[in-house]
């Protein structure tokens, strides 16, 4: 299975000469016989090919499924409305509502009404979400339908203030 090396294809990822096994003869007319294996070139050349090719497909499948992952991510609202009941009586409650909603980076708008007892929001959610206002709503003393004041921060209250707890 030798044949001359002139008879052997290189193409530009082949192969170095390197990794051939060349045997040089000179036969009475003088002429030189290169040979190299044909396995050898063979195997390598199809090793280096399919190593490219693994190489190529790997990269192509992260860059597909990093395109994809950017593109599912949600766009954050900067002006989302919201708008949920929080517990309170008077006009003290009101302020202290809202001063503890405002204390949260990103609320833009907050406004509570001591006849429907709802407070309305515009919040931006890059910067917080709503359970964030709920929970510093809840630490200022006021119940929410998903966060409860603790009893300490409830007794805190001025008395008008305390409401009947559900």
């Amino acid at each position: 299975m030798r044949q001359y090396l002139g008879k052997c294809i290189m193409r530009d990822y082949a192969i170095k000469l390197n990794d051939f096994n060349i045997n040089s003869n000179i036969n009475n007319n003088s002429n030189s016989n290169i040979k190299c294996k044909k396995e050898n070139f063979k195997s390598n050349n199809k090793l280096t090919i399919k190593s490219e090719i693994m190489k190529k497909l790997f990269l192509a499948t992260i860059f597909i499924l990093g395109g994809f992952s950017i593109q599912a991510q949600d766009k954050l609202n900067k002006n989302a409305k919201y708008e949920f009941e929080v517990n309170g009586n008077c006009d003290m409650c009101q302020g202290r509502i809202q001063k503890a909603a405002f204390s949260v980076s990103g609320v833009k708008s907050a406004s509570w009404s001591v006849e429907t007892h709802k407070l309305n929001l515009i919040l931006n959610e890059e910067k917080a979400n709503i359970l964030d206002v709920k929970k510093a709503v809840a630490k200022a003393g006021y119940d929410t339908e998903e966060v409860k004041a603790t009893q300490e921060n409830y007794s805190k209250l001025p008395g008008c203030c305390q409401y009947e707890r559900k």
